[in-house]
């Protein structure tokens, strides 16, 4: 069982909301780090203790979601242990995990449904990181 770090905006809340549903039915935990309301809010201030959680490993993978997914997805990858992805279909959130090791799943919650989302987070999940070429180029990533 996983345990899923969940983080979002104002415009993201509603697929937040989705997502913590589709988590449930498929026997995962989570952590919800906010917001906890649709009222207008920052997505800073819910990504960095996302992206904290991921580091320390006190949740295996994260999901973050505003409304076009840039703006959460830019912040989380401020942080050095992070490698959130921004996907939009199935294919890319496959792709992150099999290539880049993603540890974020981020979505555009204006721009995708819930059947959507669904898809997405099924690949996200379903995908492992292939390593070989892919390892030294993910070592290559963080700022020392």
């Amino acid at each position: 069982m996983k345990k899923i770090g969940l983080a979002a905006d104002h415009a993201g809340f509603p697929l937040k909301e989705h997502v913590k549903e589709y988590l449930t039915a498929h026997g995962m935990t989570f952590e919800d780090f906010g917001t906890h309301t649709p009222d207008r809010c920052d997505y800073p201030d819910f990504a960095h203790p996302l992206a904290e959680a991921v580091e320390k490993e006190s949740v295996d993978l994260g999901i973050a979601v505003c409304g076009s997914g840039e703006g959460i997805s830019m912040t989380l990858n401020k942080h050095q242990g992070i490698r959130a992805a921004l996907c939009w279909m199935p294919e890319i959130a496959t792709l992150s995990r099999q290539h880049n090791n993603a540890n974020v799943l981020v979505m555009p919650g204006r721009f995708i449904t819930e059947a959507e989302a669904d898809q997405i987070m099924d690949a996200f999940f379903a995908a492992e990181f292939e390593g070989g070429r892919h390892a030294g180029r993910i070592a290559k990533i963080p700022v020392h």
